[in-house]
C-alpha cells in the first residue's frame, strides 16, 4: 500500500517521525513540507489531495498544527474525502462508513496516539455492502460531480 504525507510547518516533526514509523510497513511518498520554517498549509493540503485524487497513492495522511486547515484544503480537491480524526473510534468510523481517504491529524497531539489513529485507519476496510452507507456516499459523489 502506498501512502502520501504532507504537512506544514507545524506537523513537519511528526511528519517526519510517522515517516520514520510507517515507513517500515508501507510506501511512504513524503509531499512536503521539508523544514519547520513557516508554510501555508493549503500548499500542502491541496498537494495530498491531488496525488490520492489521481491514484499517486491509495490513503493520504495531512498534518498541521489543528488538523482543521489543512483538512479543509484536501476538501477542496474534487474526489476527496477528508476526515479530521481525533480518536481511534473516529479513524476507523471515517474509513469504514464515510469512505475517507485523507485522514487529516494534529501535529500537536502525542506521537504514540497518532500512529494508533493510523493503524486503526489503514487496517479498516470500507463497507460496502450496506445500502445505507453507499447511498450516503453516492449522494456526496453526485453533488461533487454536478458542481
Amino acid at each position: 500500500m502506498k501512502i502520501g504525507i504532507a504537512s506544514d510547518h507545524k506537523g513537519y516533526e511528526t511528519k517526519e517521525k510517522l515517516k520514520n514509523y510507517f515507513g517500515k510497513k508501507y510506501e511512504i511518498i513524503d509531499y512536503g513540507t521539508n523544514s519547520t520554517e513557516r508554510t501555508d498549509y493549503p500548499i500542502y493540503g491541496i498537494k495530498i489531495g491531488e496525488k490520492v485524487r489521481d491514484k499517486e497513492v491509495d490513503y493520504g495522511i495531512a498534518i498541521c498544527g489543528s488538523a482543521i486547515g489543512i483538512s479543509i484544503a484536501c476538501n477542496k480537491v474534487k474526489g476527496i474525502r477528508c476526515g479530521k480524526v481525533n480518536t481511534v473510534k473516529e479513524a476507523i468510523h471515517a474509513k469504514t462508513h464515510d469512505h475517507v481517504n485523507v485522514i487529516a491529524i494534529s501535529g500537536e497531539e502525542k506521537l504514540k496516539k497518532n500512529i494508533k489513529i493510523i493503524e486503526a485507519f489503514l487496517n479498516s476496510k470500507e463497507i460496502t455492502e450496506d445500502p445505507i452507507y453507499k447511498q450516503r456516499i453516492d449522494e456526496i459523489t453526485r453533488y461533487e460531480n454536478d458542481r
